[in-house]
C-alpha cells in the first residue's frame, strides 16, 4: 500500500562562516541519509529554506554513494534549484519536519519565525519535530501556541559545547547552541564526541552531530507509526 506521509525537510539559507571568509551551508549527508530512510519507507520528502531559492551546501563527500544518490535524484535536484520559503509552506501536508544541521543554521534558524510557524503547526496538529546536529537551533526560539518553548522540560541532543570547541569555531557561531537550548530549559545530554546519540522526547526527536542523522530519521518512522 502507498505510503502518503510527507516530511519536511529544512535547510538553512546562510552561506558564511561568520568573519571567517570560509563558507558554510546546510550539511549535506545530514540531508541526504534522512532523506533515504525516509524515501525507503515511501515517505514523500519536500525541501524548504529560510530564503527560498537555492540553498548553500557545504559537507558534501561524493564518495558517499547516499549523498550522490541524493544529489542526482530527478525530484530533489528539481527542489533543490528552487526551494521554497516557509511563508510558501502548508504546513497542514506534512506529517513531520526535520532541521538539517550545517553551521549555517546557527544564523537564520532561530529567528525566522515563518519557519518556526510551520514546525509549530506540523507539531500542534501531533507531528512530529526533529533536528539534527546544528538543526536544533531552530528549535532555541520555538514557541508553541502557548508561548511556553516546546524543548522546556524535554530531553534534547544537540551539537555540543565540547564538539564546537573541537572543530574551533567556539568564538565564530554567534551563541553556543547547547547553551542556548538549556537555557530555555530543555534537558541536554550528550554522547562522547562526534560520537552518534538521539534523543526520543515524545513527537521531539533530535541527535547530537552528523553520526546521528541516519538515527534520527529512523526515529521518526518509528514515532509516525506507533
Amino acid at each position: 500500500m502507498l505510503n502518503t506521509k510527507k516530511i519536511l525537510i529544512a535547510l538553512t539559507s546562510h552561506a558564511r562562516l561568520g568573519d571567517t571568509g570560509r563558507n558554510t551551508g546546510y550539511y549535506l549527508p545530514e540531508a541526504a541519509h534522512p532523506w533515504k530512510v525516509f524515501s525507503d519507507v515511501g515517505y514523500q520528502v519536500d525541501l524548504v529554506s529560510v530564503r527560498g531559492g537555492e540553498p548553500p551546501v557545504d559537507g558534501a563527500d561524493t564518495s558517499d554513494p547516499i549523498q550522490r544518490a541524493f544529489m542526482d535524484d530527478p525530484n530533489i535536484a528539481g527542489q533543490l534549484a528552487a526551494t521554497p520559503r516557509p511563508s510558501d509552506i502548508d504546513a497542514a501536508r506534512y506529517d513531520a519536519i526535520l532541521y538539517v544541521g550545517g553551521h549555517g543554521t546557527m544564523w537564520d534558524f532561530p529567528n525566522d519565525q515563518a519557519l518556526s510557524g510551520v514546525a509549530r503547526a506540523i507539531y500542534e496538529a501531533g507531528g512530529v519535530v526533529a533536528a539534527v546536529c546544528h538543526g536544533p537551533a531552530g528549535l532555541v526560539n520555538l514557541t508553541l501556541a502557548d508561548g511556553t518553548y516546546l524543548v522546556d522540560g524535554k530531553s534534547v541532543a544537540a551539537f555540543t559545547n565540547a564538539e564546537e570547541a573541537a572543530v574551533g569555531l567556539t568564538d565564530v557561531v554567534p551563541f553556543p547552541l547547547q547553551t542556548a537550548l538549556e537555557k530555555r530549559g530543555a534537558k541536554h545530554t550528550s554522547a562522547p564526541d562526534f560520537q552518534a546519540h538521539v534523543v526520543v522526547d515524545g513527537r521531539l526527536i533530535t541527535g547530537q552531530n552528523p553520526a546521528s542523522a541516519t538515527a534520527v530519521a529512523e526515529a521518526v518512522v518509528r514515532v509516525l507509526a506507533a
